[in-house]
């Protein structure tokens, strides 16, 4: 259905990926995986047009539709909600265009037209009609009503203009009007970003009953394996195809790893034994004909290429300070904001109990329930409204979140970013915990202000995790981290050996870390004991 073949595409001319091929099949669910700028988003840009390979081609079978969703979603204005997601579906946009002219033609007193027009135009019409029906037109708006409702926008929404939503639900109608085209293929480029548990869920089982074919690129591990059938790496410049999904894609990578080393040094292990025969016996006339034949046998073998390793982050834990036992303790902890008319929000109340050290606990609710606030109200970035949080003795706090990363220092360079943080370190330290964090050489120059959202995140838990915080409040520090970066951050976690409050969508790194969950629901905080796995057990039952 989609040809990838041999295309190769540069960048400053660097390649991306050499001769890179594969196919999508009809119904196939392909996950696209590597590493922060290895050119995943871009192949996505080749596929629909946006960009154009150096070398190769890249085909669509005939009459296939495809459709596209990316993190840029471009100006939205002029639309209800509603409206924006039918306006997904292009084809069918032209078709009830083209039915509404043919009837206000129709309707028009001053039209004449004979009866072989009159024949022919309501022809056209009834043309237009079936192809509208069998399109599903008739029934689009209610599609695109459960699709909206689906990824979390209310029906009380649907028909507000679309300037009036937040950057995170523009994300949301953008991704209702890419699914509302039922299209053979729909091409994903992390669709999963900004959405909460809920509507990650709908997402999921959305997508696995999807009759059409999937490309899509994630960093959430577990949606990842739910959904897709066949992996495309794009790494170290080229494209591997495996067929399986996540873990199996893991699993043989790992294989072909071990396959590659060991046909590497069973061949370097017979080049040396005929390059010591040829040295040995190269000046005796008596064996020219067998060291040439030797010479002309090298000159003629494929030399195994080893595969080099990776390159990921490494994170280097400090040695912490003790700090007491009660890190933090709630009493009728609650919150609220002044809405539009200046009247008060209620966000969650009551809150009384106490974090104890060396808890991992996981934040969860649904967007906008108050997650990010009471750890913002812990880090003491807004004001409690009601009752008190307090901070246990020798407990020296680190914070992650938003609006940290909003607050670096646009024209700083990396190296001075981080040296502004940790003062007293040499610039030998800053450099090596830099290149830990895969900013190396020049890149320690580059500016904040261009950085992409992963390098922003890396750069922020470069220092956060090399001063020694005894408590840390992570709000989504897996946002923008390739898979592989998420794992890193993940062992870093279970090995630090101090107090978590996290909030994360990431439900392979929820289950791995917690010990303890607090649910922000219903304008209050439940505390539940027992990690991700036994909440998820007990709201069940």
């Amino acid at each position: 259905m989609l040809h990838i073949s041999n295309v190769t595409k540069l960048i400053n001319g660097q390649p991306l990926y050499r001769d890179a091929s594969f196919e999508v099949f009809a119904g196939e669910k392909v996950g696209l995986v590597g590493p922060n700028g290895s050119g995943k988003t871009t192949l996505l840009r080749l596929i629909i047009g946006e960009e154009r390979p150096d070398t190769g081609s890249i085909s669509l079978q005939n009459q296939m539709t495809l459709s596209y969703f990316s993190q840029n979603v471009g100006e939205m204005k002029g639309r209800q909600a509603i409206e924006e997601v039918v306006s997904g579906h292009q084809i069918l946009a032209k078709v009830n265009q083209d039915m509404r002219a043919l009837e206000k033609k129709l309707e028009d007193p001053s039209t004449t037209l004979s009866d072989s027009e009159m024949e022919n135009t309501l022809n056209k019409l009834g043309d237009l009609q079936h192809d509208f029906e069998k399109m599903g037109g008739y029934d689009i708006e209610a599609r695109a009503e459960e699709i909206l409702t689906g990824l979390g926008i209310a029906p009380i929404d649907h028909h507000r203009p679309v300037e009036d939503f937040s950057g995170g639900q523009k994300m949301r109608i953008a991704l209702a009007r890419a699914l509302i085209v039922m299209p053979d293929i729909i091409l994903m480029d992390e669709p999963t970003n900004y959405l909460d548990m809920e509507t990650i869920l709908w997402l999921e089982q959305w997508l696995k009953t999807f009759k059409g074919a999937i490309l899509l690129t994630t960093h959430d591990r577990v949606f990842m394996n739910n959904i897709v059938n066949k992996i495309v790496e794009v790494a170290q410049e080229k494209v591997t195809v495996y067929t399986g999904n996540y873990d199996f894609y893991l699993r043989e990578k790992d294989i072909r790893k071990q396959q590659n080393e060991a046909s590497h040094g069973r061949q370097q292990a017979m080049l040396k034994k005929e390059e010591e025969f040829i040295a040995r016996f190269k000046a005796r006339a008596s064996h020219a004909a067998q060291v040439q034949s030797r010479v002309k046998k090298l000159e003629k073998i494929d030399q195994i290429t080893l595969e080099a390793d990776e390159e990921e982050m490494e994170v280097m834990l400090p040695e912490l300070p003790r700090g007491g036992n009660d890190v933090i303790t709630f009493q009728n902890l609650g919150k609220s904001y002044a809405d539009s008319e200046g009247k008060p929000k209620l966000i969650f109340q009551g809150l009384n109990g106490m974090v104890a050290r060396q808890q991992k606990i996981a934040v969860v609710g649904i967007n906008g329930a108050g997650k990010s606030t009471l750890l913002k109200v812990i880090a003491g970035k807004t004001e409690a409204t009601t009752g008190s949080v307090a901070i246990g003795p020798s407990i020296n706090m680190g914070y992650f979140g938003q609006f940290v990363l909003e607050n670096l220092h646009p024209d700083m360079t990396v190296f001075e970013e981080v040296q502004g943080k940790i003062p007293r370190a040499s610039d030998g330290f800053v450099r090596n915990l830099l290149a830990a964090f895969l900013f190396k050489g020049d890149d320690v120059f580059k500016k904040v202000k261009h950085l992409s959202g992963g390098e922003k995140a890396r750069l922020v838990l470069s220092y956060l995790l090399t001063i020694p915080h005894n408590l840390l409040l992570l709000d989504e520090p897996t946002n923008h981290l390739d898979i592989k970066s998420r794992e890193v951050l993940l062992d870093a976690l279970k090995r630090y050996q101090g107090t978590i409050l996290f909030v994360s969508h990431d439900r392979y790194f929820l289950k791995e870390i917690s010990t303890r969950v607090f649910e922000v629901s219903n304008k209050a905080i439940t505390i539940y004991e027992g990690n991700y796995p036994e909440y998820l057990a007990k709201i069940k039952k």
